[in-house]
């Protein structure tokens, strides 16, 4: 297989994200874990997955808009960008506008859209550092 979702050891009856319907773009990622989201404070959602796919693809991470609209949640950093190179745990940075929000195990949370992406001329896909940390690994502002 050269694109998927697995999951993590440790994270027991969650579900592989699906597409909802035939012409859904995302993969519907749940809530590994019940977490309470506070006012303006960012909190950490599992998904206890891990994704495979080829160098040249990124997975992109929006938080369904259901939640958004209608509990006023937004994913701290916007869209996730989770790179090739990244073997570890989807963690969501998620953060409340309107007050503090329960999470709840199996929530559909969040959506994945894997999407192939261009590079500058002279850049090559693969070259450069190797990655060697995890979550946010790829170093500070």
């Amino acid at each position: 297989m050269i694109r998927g979702f697995e999951i993590l050891g440790g994270f027991d009856g969650i579900k592989l994200p699906t597409r909802k319907t035939a012409f859904s773009a995302g993969y519907d990622l749940e809530a590994a874990e019940n977490v309470r989201v506070t006012d303006k404070k960012i909190s950490l959602v599992p998904t206890g997955l891990k994704a495979f796919f080829p160098a040249d693809e990124v997975l992109l991470i929006y938080l369904r808009s259901s939640l958004a609209v209608k509990h006023g949640l937004i994913l701290a950093n916007g869209v996730g960008v989770i790179d090739a190179d990244y073997r570890g745990h989807i963690i969501l940075p998620v953060t409340s506008l309107h007050g503090d929000f329960e999470i709840r195990r199996g929530m559909r949370i969040a959506q994945g859209i894997f999407q192939k992406y261009l590079t500058v001329d002279g850049d090559e896909i693969g070259r450069g550092e190797v990655r060697r940390g995890r979550f946010g690994s790829t170093g500070d502002f």
